[in-house]
Formats: structure tokens, sequence, C-alpha cells
């Protein structure tokens, strides 16, 4: 019976791996979807990732919830996929119509990965990752704590990368410009507690981000997804084809 217990284990577990490469194969799809709709590439996506999941671990989040965020921080834009071109791509400032129109990007997004169990953590920071700390946020005005965790955290430093950019409407902020912002909006766009582990961890974040290419950018994707869904305890195969 024992070895008829085995067998049956190690095919569950093989096709659990199957399940997990299908559904990281989704999320790369889903990221590349999103960044050729937008005027920024991959990198902002892949960068974000990492910064989130740094500072995540700082704050010693439990693994579930950096799991989630991992997902969470690759898709946040994936709403966006529905924002028509003459707004989404729109050089200058947009109208009031034309930014009630992009706020739905949020909304839209939770409905893309609603109905998939593996990208469902993801929609607490697809959905909040606009929220404010004093509740002047959208899509539901959450205020302080009864915003997710995550998205507190990734609220950070989606701004901080957005910040330190290069953009084909703006030139780059230096560290300490944007540092400067991120602490200035402390209390108010972003949770305090959560400023106050990025500061301390941002210039080496930062440093490190800045050197690196588009190859190890996704290297480290996939080193993220190897710790938090545990590819590298798995069986050993190929990826699917």
């Amino acid at each position: 019976v024992y070895p008829i217990i085995r067998n049956l284990i190690v095919k569950l577990e093989k096709q659990a791996v199957q399940l997990i490469y299908a559904n990281v194969d989704t999320l790369k799809v889903l990221g590349s979807a999103i960044a050729k709709r937008d005027s920024d590439t991959d990198a902002h996506n892949y960068r974000v990732t990492y910064y989130a999941v740094a500072l995540a671990e700082a704050m010693d989040l439990p693994e579930k919830e950096i799991a989630d965020l991992v997902v969470g921080a690759f898709l946040h834009d994936v709403g966006k996929i529905g924002i028509p071109d003459c707004i989404l791509l729109k050089p200058g400032k947009l109208t009031a119509e034309e930014f009630e129109v992009m706020k739905s990007h949020s909304l839209l997004g939770t409905e893309i990965v609603a109905g998939n169990h593996w990208l469902a953590g993801a929609a607490q920071t697809i959905r909040h990752h606009h929220e404010r700390f004093d509740g002047a946020g959208y899509p539901d005005g959450l205020r302080g704590a009864a915003i997710p965790r995550i998205a507190r955290v990734f609220a950070v430093v989606d701004v901080f990368d957005a910040l330190t950019s290069k953009r084909p409407y703006k030139e780059p902020m230096t560290l300490a410009e944007a540092l400067s912002v991120i602490e200035k909006d402390a209390g108010q766009h972003f949770d305090p507690v959560v400023v106050a582990a990025f500061i301390k961890i941002a210039p080496g974040l930062y440093a490190k981000a800045v050197q690196v290419g588009d190859a190890e950018l996704r290297q480290g994707m996939r080193t993220l997804l190897s710790r938090y869904f545990k590819t590298e305890t798995a069986p050993k195969m190929e990826p699917p084809s």
C-alpha cells in the first residue's frame, strides 16, 4: 500500500508543479500585455515587485502575504488592458472625465484575476494600491488600517519607482528628492509605519536596481517565485513547453 500512496503523492506533486509553471506563464503573459499597452516597459513591473518584496521582508510580513504581494505587485496595473488608448496613452493631462475612466483600471484588474484561484491573492494589491492612508484614494476610499497591508506596502514602492523613473513626459527624480516626497506624504498618502521601514532600506534597494538590466530583473522574479511558491522543493522536471 505504501508504494501506491507514495506514487500517488509524487504524481500529485508533479501536477502541482505543472500548475505553478502554467500560472507563472500566465503571470508573464499578462505582465507583458500591460507593458505593451502602457508607455513603460516590463522593467517597471519587475522593479516594483523587487522593491515590494524587499520591503515586506524587512517588515517581517507573513510568507502568505508576501506570496500574494509578489503576484499583486507584478499585475498591479493589469486593468489598464481595458482602458482606451486615447486615455491610456494621452501625452497631456487627463480631463476629469478621462481620469474617472483611468481610475476604473483597479476594478477592471480585480475582475481579470477573479476567475483564477492562483491569482486571487493579487486582488488586494490590484484593487487597493491607489487607496490613500487619509481615505482620499480610490476605488473604495478606505482609510488607515482598513486598507490591506500589502496594498499599503505596494503604494509606497509604486510611487517611489514612478518618481525615480524616466518617462516620456518627465525626467527621473534623484533618490533624495523621491524620498523627500515619500516622507512628506507619510500619514496622508502613505502608512507612516511602512514609510519608516522603506526609508531605511531604500538607498540600498535603489542602488542595486539601477545597476541591473532586464535580464537580471527577470532572474530576480524567478527567484522570488521559487522562494514563495516552492518550485525549488518540487520534483525535478522541465517546465512545460
